[in-house]
């Protein structure tokens, strides 16, 4: 064992993504929407238009796991994908009015979750947290070793 339990980081850090993810799951469940779908329809809202792949990036999911997503919010009536206008392979996604609507119902529920965890932190903590996260990502992208980051589960 090369780091001690003690400082181990990335334990903490799942925990804190997984309790996040299962509340806006909770305040999500009553409109039937996943986390995945919301974050689908809020990436749209930003970015009307945007490719199936490109919105995969955007919600850090895979694009095979997109295309799920995008087959059921299409299938309810919540976003529309046509064909570009000079790439005709590649399908462009946009918000219907009723996928608009419930984002806003949605985002809503999510935003109380992300209050909670605001204010739970003073302003000063908040913008700490999002400097030491940013760095962490920053240590892990700029880790040039072969990958031995992220081999260890644990944390």
């Amino acid at each position: 064992m090369g780091l001690p339990e003690g400082e181990r980081l990335g334990l903490d850090i799942k925990r804190a993504e997984q309790v996040l993810m299962a509340a806006k799951g909770a305040a999500l469940k009553p409109l039937d929407l996943t986390v995945a779908q919301y974050a689908a329809l809020f990436a749209l809202s930003g970015s009307p238009g945007i490719s199936g792949a490109a919105l995969a990036r955007a919600c850090l999911v895979t694009p095979q796991a997109m295309t799920a997503v995008l087959k059921t919010l299409e299938e309810r009536g919540l976003v529309t994908r046509t064909a570009h206008p000079w790439h005709q392979k590649v399908l462009e996604t946009r918000l219907t009015d009723e996928g608009a609507a419930l984002l806003d119902r949605a985002d809503q529920r999510a935003v109380r979750i992300e209050r909670r965890m605001s204010d739970a932190l003073t302003p000063q903590e908040r913008a700490a947290l999002k400097d030491l996260l940013g760095r962490c990502v920053g240590a892990l992208h700029d880790d040039r070793d072969g990958g031995e980051a992220g081999r260890d589960g644990a944390g």
